[in-house]
């Protein structure tokens, strides 16, 4: 049998042993709550993800650009030299016009 000591010793260090549990507890307890919490700030960021990603993106053509026409002035139009003129302007212009002009003589 054990004596009234031994029982004693065993007694002061179950407590001791108790209380460091105690502690770990109430930190585990505190780490389970902060864990919980993230959990839910991810869950909440994944559902506003799948919520952007459901909306299907429209993509807009792109526009086609129109070719710049030359404007005509009245005097050219009466006197008809406006196939003339044509031949003074640029190149790129000057292609396109001259294929015009011809095809209205």
């Amino acid at each position: 049998m054990a004596t009234v000591k031994q029982i004693q010793l065993r007694l002061q260090r179950s407590k001791k042993k108790l209380t460091g549990l105690n502690k770990d507890v109430t930190a585990t307890k505190g780490n389970i709550k902060k864990l919980e919490s993230a959990l839910k700030k991810a869950k909440a960021a994944d559902k506003a993800a799948k919520a952007k990603k459901k909306k299907p993106v429209v993509k807009k053509k792109p526009v086609a650009k129109k070719k710049p026409v030359a404007k005509k002035n009245s005097s050219q139009e009466k006197t008809g030299s406006s196939c003339q003129n044509e031949e003074t302007s640029s190149k790129e212009e000057n292609s396109n016009k001259t294929k015009s002009c011809k095809e209205k003589k």
